[in-house]
């Protein structure tokens, strides 16, 4: 199979403008200078989020994003267009993000108290809505970037265990009932729940979709309610209409070369849909576009060990930041390739 790492010299750009990270056009910026964006990425060692510089295959870690305060961790939407940031006392903000420029918005009914503040995030697909979420349940947001509000509360029930990392480390969430998914109207949620996959909806649904063993992930697709979900005994499916009809299209058996998954997520266009797998060192993409042969794949090995597929704009990190290069895959392109940021020097 045809595996392409693109590893390309570095760029540098100066000028008034600010490069859209999600449409590609330059836009003038008064009185600034700034160059193409990658997205962002979260310093656990330092506590700081920093901009990823430059374009995919030739990026530079940037410099630290100012929030105003020290800060416990922080997640960025997959628009690149918003953060959830924890304080060090734990406090939830949420920022519009201009550029890299942080604008706080003002949520009413936003948690700040004890067990019910929110201490991790899962955003939609195209990063309009999030599922804020701890101990005492999950708060739905929807309006972002410019106009965040509370759309209502789900609970997590008895069976919800709150072990698991950081949201600002974009780590799999493996823990029992943890939400999986939010679609991007911000009106439903996946979870796994006592050997289940369940949707649970604003308007009070909480349905079965299908039996699944541990270690299941779902996703939804971009602006819709199709989700794909991968179980490590069963395979790759696609459930369309979750929030009706639910019907379900195999896309691959058990045994495939996708491996253990540790993430998954949608190509931005819905085409396809990427399963990471720590074990196998590489990303899978499965052909889900309509027409396409059932499960047609192609897989990328890494030079890493993937911990996510965090999207930013039409890229996804596959690793954490840490020693070594931090690893992204260029979803933009019809041929999907993985590329590396170089490591901060120490």
């Amino acid at each position: 199979m045809n595996i392409r790492i693109l590893i390309t010299g570095f760029v540098f750009v100066g000028a008034s403008l600010f490069y859209g990270p999600l449409d590609g056009q330059l836009y003038g910026q008064q009185g600034s200078i700034a160059g193409p964006s990658t997205g962002f990425v979260f310093d656990n060692s330092s506590h700081v989020l920093r901009g990823i510089r430059g374009i995919p295959g030739a990026s530079l870690i940037g410099d630290p994003v100012d929030f105003g305060f020290e800060v416990a961790w922080a997640s960025v939407s997959p628009a690149l267009d918003s953060a959830v940031v924890a304080d060090a006392k734990g406090a939830i903000h949420v920022f519009q993000l201009n550029g890299a420029q942080p604008v706080e918005r003002t949520v009413d009914g936003l948690a700040n108290d004890g067990l019910a503040t929110a201490q991790h995030v899962v955003y939609s697909p195209t990063g309009t809505a999030a599922a804020l979420y701890g101990a005492g349940g999950v708060q739905m947001l929807k309006g972002l970037p410019g106009a965040p509000a509370i759309a209502g509360t789900l609970s997590l029930g008895q069976d919800y265990s709150s072990q698991f990392g950081t949201a600002s480390l974009g780590k799999t969430r493996r823990s029992t009932g943890a939400p999986l998914a939010v679609s991007d109207d911000g009106a439903y949620l996946l979870r796994v729940s006592d050997g289940g996959l369940r949707v649970l909806g604003l308007a009070g649904d909480n349905r079965k979709l299908a039996d699944v063993t541990a270690g299941t992930l779902a996703a939804f697709a971009p602006g819709s309610h199709d989700a794909a979900v991968v179980d490590p005994e069963t395979g790759l499916a696609l459930i369309h209409d979750v929030a009706g009809a639910s019907v379900t299209q195999i896309l691959t058996a058990p045994g495939s070369n996708i491996g253990l998954p540790v993430s998954m997520a949608f190509s931005p266009d819905a085409r396809k849909v990427f399963v990471a797998s720590a074990a196998a060192r590489s990303v899978t993409a499965i052909d889900v576009s309509a027409g396409a042969t059932s499960g047609a794949s192609i897989t990328l090995a890494c030079d890493c060990t993937p911990a996510g597929l965090v999207r930013m704009g039409g890229v996804f990190r596959v690793n954490e930041l840490g020693a070594g290069p931090l690893w992204l895959l260029d979803a933009i392109t019809t041929d999907p390739h993985l590329v590396f940021v170089p490591a901060m020097p120490q």
